[in-house]
């Protein structure tokens, strides 16, 4: 994951070549310094052009413009970015309460799942991508099934994603094939704002040979892989009894750390000490996706964000899917990733606000292999921006702007979201989707994806 280029100082002037598409005036702009700092521009103007910020500038500005959006009482930042999530799965948020993962998946989760069709993962998806857009999410990485749907989604509503289509071993090679083809189609889609990903579901469901096999396709095309591994302590444990060998290691002896593309590793709640020189020898081109508020309802340990940080190992902010963590809200989740990290490590001076921040934004763009084009509000990077009401008695006074970002505002408080320069919500009004209608119609579909009476599952949850 090579580092984005310094932001330069100061930035360029607007350019002449007539108004700009949308320019953002009277606003705070969260930025970043050359040393990648989070800082804070007052009465910032924000041009955009073509998709990309032209220039982020302070004292106001005069250039012309299509749209012009009174920012005066927001703050502007780079949109957030949920590093992992199975966007469909909303549809089972609740369905499976205080259990633990064992039960979880076998129980409940996978017979459901056996159920799918392609229409409820669509369904499913809309009401997700309406859930981030009004959250102040601009991209996602997702990793599910029936992802040519999902894509189709993703390019309606204007989101940014990082799609992958999952699959266990348990299929065959037809599932393989079917992940690899559908990176290979929907590569670059959407105008560009879909980028792919091979998605093997994990080193438990998926063997050697495949994850292998998998290793040889990202080589052999150029495609990332995105997947999860050491979800929990118990999973590194039962690695090392039945194989003598952590998934961590069993992803570097497969060559899923050797194909000189990127590899996003959900969870790793269980990587341990002995993880840390294979994860750093994989340093620049793996990260890891924590999201800590399924961690806590599984009981699971937390990420070790320090220790990856301290081995060049970026790790991105993500919630997982609703039906284990019941919301996509990346404010949560940046909130929560900061105060477990103090009680994990002991020490309040770790995670601080600012240091939570830049996991929500360079960190996280990094993560999802956008870290040239997302991530930072300055001149070159595409303008998904969203703007934050610090207004509301919550949220006043502010004595210290991050602290009040990651501790008092909330996920509610955004008012608009910005990708590529299309304005997706305006003032909390949708404008490219319909959630009424969506939840109206999933309801209707319902009782038949949530039977069980059938007794199928479509994988068994055996660490």
């Amino acid at each position: 994951m090579t580092p984005p280029p310094a932001i330069p100082s100061p930035p360029p002037a607007p350019s002449e070549r007539g108004p700009a598409d949308l320019v953002i005036t009277g606003c705070t702009a969260l930025v970043h310094d050359e040393r990648e700092v989070v800082a804070f521009v007052e009465d910032a103007s924000i041009v955009v052009r073509a998709g990309v910020i032209e220039a982020v500038t302070g004292g106001g500005t005069e250039v012309d413009a299509v749209e012009r959006i009174d920012g005066r009482g927001q703050l502007a930042m780079p949109g957030l970015i949920n590093c992992h999530t199975h966007s469909p799965m909303v549809a089972l948020r609740g369905i499976a309460e205080d259990l633990p993962a064992e039960e979880w998946f076998n129980d409940v989760v996978w017979p459901i799942e056996s159920n799918l069709t392609e229409k409820d993962v669509e369904l499913g998806a809309r009401l997700a991508c309406a859930e981030m857009i009004r959250g102040g999410v601009t991209c996602f990485a997702d990793h599910y099934f029936s992802m040519d749907t999902v894509a189709a989604v993703v390019a309606e509503c204007g989101l940014r994603a990082h799609l992958g289509e999952a699959y266990f071993s348990s299929q065959g090679p037809e599932g393989r094939e079917r992940s690899v083809e559908f990176a290979l189609r929907q590569r670059g889609s959407a105008d560009g704002r879909i980028t792919t990903a091979l998605a093997p579901h994990a080193p438990y469901t998926v063997n050697d040979t495949d994850l292998a096999a998998t290793a040889e396709l990202a080589r052999t095309h150029g495609l990332p892989v995105h997947l999860h591994a050491s979800e929990s302590r118990d999973q590194t444990d039962n690695s090392l009894a039945r194989y003598g060998r952590t998934p961590i290691e069993i992803l570097e002896r497969t060559g899923i750390f050797g194909t000189g593309t990127d590899v996003l590793i959900a969870h790793g709640t269980g990587i341990v000490e002995r993880d840390l020189p294979v994860l750093e020898r994989a340093a620049g081109t793996v990260a890891v996706a924590t999201a800590p508020r399924g961690y806590l309802k599984f009981g699971w340990g937390p990420t070790p964000v320090r220790a990856l940080r301290g081995i060049g190992v970026p790790v991105g902010l993500a919630t997982d899917g609703a039906a284990s963590n019941n919301s996509l809200d990346v404010w949560e989740a940046m909130a929560l990733t900061s105060l477990v990290q103090k009680s994990a490590e002991g020490d309040p001076r770790w995670l601080t606000s600012r240091q939570a921040l830049h996991h929500a934004t360079f960190q996280s763009a990094r993560a999802v292999g956008l870290g040239e084009r997302i991530g930072s509000l300055a001149p070159g990077r595409r303008a998904d921006i969203v703007l934050v009401d610090l207004t509301g008695p919550h949220t006043q006074p502010v004595h210290d702007l991050a602290a009040t970002l990651v501790h008092s505002a909330r996920a509610a408080d955004v008012r608009t979201t910005i990708v590529d320069g299309r304005v997706l919500m305006r003032d909390r009004e949708l404008l490219t989707l319909d959630p009424l209608s969506t939840v109206g119609e999933l309801g209707e579909r319902l009782p038949a994806l949530i039977d069980r009476s059938h007794g199928r599952r479509i994988q068994e949850y055996d660490t």
